[in-house]
């Protein structure tokens, strides 16, 4: 009776409904950070071939055009993953890191070359709102309750500071979902990672990756594409973790 249904949708003209829907055997999660944007286009491109949704979380990184993630100039770019139905978490505005808790209610938190600003519960979610109002300037969405520290290294009162702010979880990655594509290429080359990747991912898991990343000499991004296939051939299908 399927396969009839089938046909007979293909005779009408109609397109027959995905099949991946039914087959779904689990969940995963793709969460994508800014970076230098070079292949965000690129990357945009991919989900769209395979309708998968990600959930990016977004802070004001340098980018290779000279501007930064979150300038104005790239409210086309985030418009048209807002109308696409992605999800989006906050992942600070500078996209320093946090680094300990000090005094009796500051965090540390430290830039890549070393600066150092104690942060009051205020002031951190100053932080937060910052980026969380530049991405709303550009696409008229609020983003989702969900963050991301840069690293992923958090601390208690960071987490505490942060639902204070309204978000109200913080995403990590699993471990089989770091795809790596921060790591030196030279050790961590791509047919490794693909491969890493497709044999242990497994429903549940959240992946990470990075809309473009200033030190790998061979970029990882192109495998998103064969990654995304080859986890959809093993039944698992793609949620947002704001809607999923």
């Amino acid at each position: 009776m399927r396969r009839a249904s089938s046909v007979l949708l293909v005779v009408l003209g109609i397109a027959a409904p995905a099949a991946a829907a039914a087959e779904c055997t689990g969940k995963v999660f793709l969460t994508i950070d800014t970076g230098n944007m070079e292949p965000a286009e690129a990357i945009a491109a991919i989900l769209r071939k395979y309708d998968v949704k990600a959930t990016f979380f977004v802070a004001d990184e340098p980018t290779k055009r000279g501007d930064s993630s979150l300038d104005p100039a790239w409210g086309g770019f985030w418009r048209a993953r807002v109308a696409e139905g992605h999800a989006f978490g906050n992942h600070t505005w500078r996209h320093w890191y946090l680094r300990r808790d000090v005094e009796p209610d500051k965090v540390a938190y430290v830039s890549r070359d070393g600066r150092t600003e104690l942060l009051d519960q205020a002031a951190f979610c100053a932080e937060l709102k910052r980026a969380d109002d530049a991405f709303a300037a550009m696409t008229g969405r609020r983003l989702d309750p969900i963050w991301r520290a840069p690293g992923g290294r958090t601390t208690p009162r960071a987490l505490k500071f942060a639902q204070t702010c309204g978000y109200r979880r913080h995403v990590h990655w699993s471990k089989a979902g770091f795809l790596g594509d921060e790591l030196p290429s030279d050790r961590y080359p791509n047919r490794l990672l693909l491969e890493r990747a497709l044999a242990n991912i497994k429903a549940g898991d959240i992946l990470m990756m990075h809309l473009g990343i200033w030190s790998r000499h061979d970029p990882f991004w192109p495998q998103l594409d064969p990654l995304i296939a080859g986890l959809k051939a093993r039944g698992l299908c793609f949620a947002t973790l704001a809607g999923g």
